[in-house]
């Protein structure tokens, strides 16, 4: 299976370091509806996922 382009994404990179940015803010919009990131999250394992769902607050994985 390839790999996702989610684990090293930019924009995710960029939320991580400053969250209130607009890019930032953009990614976590984004990734309310992205269909990548929703495989990529169902790919994980269940604590992996969890755990990030929490960092993140996307309250629909968990």
């Amino acid at each position: 299976m390839p790999e996702h382009r989610c684990a090293n994404c930019g924009l995710r990179a960029k939320y991580d370091h400053h969250p209130r940015s607009l890019l930032g803010r953009l990614w976590r919009w984004h990734a309310n509806w992205c269909p990548g990131w929703k495989r990529y999250m169902e790919s994980l394992p269940r604590e992996e996922r969890i755990q990030l769902a929490e960092k993140y607050g996307l309250k629909k994985y968990l």
